[in-house]
């Protein structure tokens, strides 16, 4: 199947997953309201009879709908308080209580109502992003523009985006664009990318049409990768969820037994029906599923993917966090930290040569002098005779004159040193060091690093002030560099010189302690994401491994993202638990007096249906 009918088919499916429920809930209850109103006709006119018969055979409908349900839970394995609906509605019938079971069948089918409307709404930012897949794109050949279903592209197709479409495959800007990321990060600021720069598939383009060179498949894309998560996390099932079933089966008998008491001690069956109705439904089968729904979506509209409710109830419990250094607490790319330059060659005109050279390389050093003359807008000129020994360095002409760029050992042997330059030379961990030579002569020594992302240190401060506990520094570089990176950040152990196994070691031995949230970007850092309690991984530029393997992924390049995807999480599982307790004490309370005497079982319903739609509206301030 391509990239293009799997996302449709995805979308499809989940539109009719959404909307079948919803207009099933709609039918049974306008069919049991109709049925209320025809009764209370035929009972003023003194028809009791019709009037009975009225609610009974509007009550019936949604007795058999629940009854199916039931049987197919209880093929599943699950018991639910569904239970208590079917007895309520039934023991009424079989009482000739028929106006109550009418009403509980109306309180039943509005519940259910409110809960598909409520699903319906926490998901909206969810089910948009399937609305937005791009279905076609334009393809730039040797036989001029054609248009081509987004599945047949391929990474190196030449793709035309108009203003106004939205990007359907990762690749590199061939010119420069103004992109709409919000829909991705939730960013409302429009982003301006120059030519070269890396774009994502699902922004949109609102400036002028521009192309791009495709970096990856449809299927492999970002946007594309969004779409499963979403999918992905919309069939989960959270572990406060299952935690409810399991209360459910414990208030189910509890529910039956005081019935059952409170029919027997006051020897009136209406007593035991009053407690059946008050207990249906119950917050613990609504306000759950509602605030979980609610916290993927409002994640989601942050760009923070999590693939599921479990997840997000786990990373409201996390108290440590192991942070990868490189791409991570970094940006992962060396960026020119220094230049030193001797007389009368200035900064930008060395970088500008070394750079123009540099442009024959495919050197993560030789990309980043050539990126930092690019953002400075230097004029670049075309390099001749390069010749280039990998990993060391290349010399070739620019403008006539001969020159090389490379490390120092490279530079000694086509060059005479400069005491001068070498003299400013630095000793600090992790900076790389490149010179550039002027027929014979070092003219410049240029200083590399990768350095920290901006505002890592106050996130970090914001993540102690939330409740993380500890925070770890575990790095593949030398100890010496990851110290230096951590050294004026609130980080509690800095460990480097790991290998993959060793950040396992790491996250099992803090486990132990309390639960681990991992934060990594490369293949190298996926085993400790597995093993952590949450794995979070830098989707935009990390590996397709880390992201397969994470729980959660960013959608950007933005580290920043992690702190309200906590919050949300914290908040969806503070929110859940007061509707739970608050529902259940409610209900408690309402079944007690309806055990003696104080709620009838019209009144008693009514009642339940007040609690059921408090604790909706108060789990959707979830999305808020």
């Amino acid at each position: 199947m391509t990239a293009r009918t799997s996302i449709a088919h995805a979308a499809a499916g989940t539109s009719a997953n959404i909307n079948r429920p919803h207009r099933l809930t709609a039918i049974l209850l306008m069919a049991a309201i109709s049925g209320l109103a025809i009764g209370l006709l035929f009972k003023r006119w003194d028809n009791a009879p019709a009037a009975a018969a009225s609610w009974a055979l509007t009550t019936l409908p949604v007795l058999l709908s629940l009854l199916v349900q039931i049987a197919q839970s209880l093929k599943r394995g699950d018991v639910g308080l569904d239970i208590v609906a079917a007895l309520s509605m039934s023991v009424a019938l079989l009482l000739g209580e028929e106006l109550a079971a009418n009403v509980v069948a109306i309180m039943y089918s509005g519940g259910q109502f409110l809960e598909s409307f409520a699903d319906r709404r926490a998901g909206r930012e969810m089910t948009a992003l399937l609305a937005r897949v791009p279905r076609m794109a334009i393809r730039q050949s040797g036989h001029g523009l054609e248009e081509v279903a987004v599945g047949q592209l391929a990474p190196g197709d030449l793709i035309v985006v108009r203003s106004g479409e939205v990007l359907p495959v990762d690749g590199v800007a061939q010119n420069d664009a103004i992109l709409d990321y919000s829909s991705l990060t939730g960013e409302a600021l429009p982003v301006r990318c120059q030519k070269g720069a890396d774009v994502l598939s699902g922004a949109s383009n609102i400036g002028q049409t521009f192309t791009l060179v495709a970096r990856r498949n449809a299927d492999q894309s970002t946007y594309s990768g969004i779409v499963r998560l979403v999918e992905r996390a919309r069939l989960s099932k959270a572990p406060m969820t299952r935690l409810a079933d399991r209360y459910a089966m414990i208030f189910l008998g509890c529910t039956v037994a005081l019935a059952g008491a409170a029919w027997a001690l006051a020897g009136d069956a209406s007593r035991g029906l009053s407690v059946l109705v008050v207990a249906t439904p119950c917050p613990l089968i609504l306000a759950v599923p509602v605030a979980v729904i609610s916290g993927l979506s409002r994640a989601a509209r942050a760009g923070v993917l999590v693939k599921g409710g479990a997840i997000l109830e786990t990373m409201a419990t996390i108290r440590t966090i192991v942070l990868d250094k490189t791409g991570t607490l970094t940006g992962g790319t060396p960026r020119l930290a220094f230049a030193h330059v001797t007389p009368p060659l200035s900064e930008n005109e060395a970088l500008r040569l070394a750079a123009s050279l540099d442009q024959a390389s495919t050197h993560p050093i030789a990309r980043a002098l050539v990126a930092e003359a690019k953002s400075r807008r230097l004029a670049l000129a075309f390099p001749r005779r390069v010749v280039e020994t990998p990993g060391e360095g290349l010399h070739g002409q620019v403008e006539g004159r001969t020159m090389a760029v490379g490390g120092l050992g490279y530079i000694r042997a086509h060059a005479r040193m400069n005491r001068q330059l070498l003299a400013l030379e630095t000793g600090t961990p992790g900076m790389v060091l490149a010179a550039l030579a002027i027929s014979g002569k070092v003219a410049a020594l240029f200083g590399l690093a990768d350095r920290l992302r901006d505002g890592v240190s106050p996130l970090l401060d914001a993540m102690r002030r939330m409740g993380i506990r500890r925070i770890i520094l575990a790095s593949g570089d030398r100890q010496d560099v990851a110290e230096a990176v951590a050294r004026d950040l609130p980080i509690d152990l800095v460990r480097g010189g790991l290998d993959p196994n060793a950040k396992v070691t790491i996250v099992n031995a803090e486990a132990k302690q309390a639960p681990v949230m991992m934060v990594g970007d490369g293949i190298n850092d996926a085993p400790a994401l597995a093993a952590a309690n949450v794995g979070v991984a830098m989707g935009a530029t990390g590996a397709a491994a880390s992201s397969e393997t994470a729980d959660v992924v960013i959608v950007q390049d933005r580290l920043d993202a992690l702190l309200p995807a906590l919050e949300i999480a914290r908040r969806t599982r503070t929110i859940a638990l007061q509707s739970v307790v608050a529902g259940l004490a409610l209900s408690g309370a309402g079944m007690i007096g309806a055990a003696f005497g104080y709620l009838p079982p019209v009144n008693g319903a009514i009642f339940q249906e007040i609690i059921d739609v408090l604790v909706i509206l108060n789990a959707l301030r979830v999305l808020r």
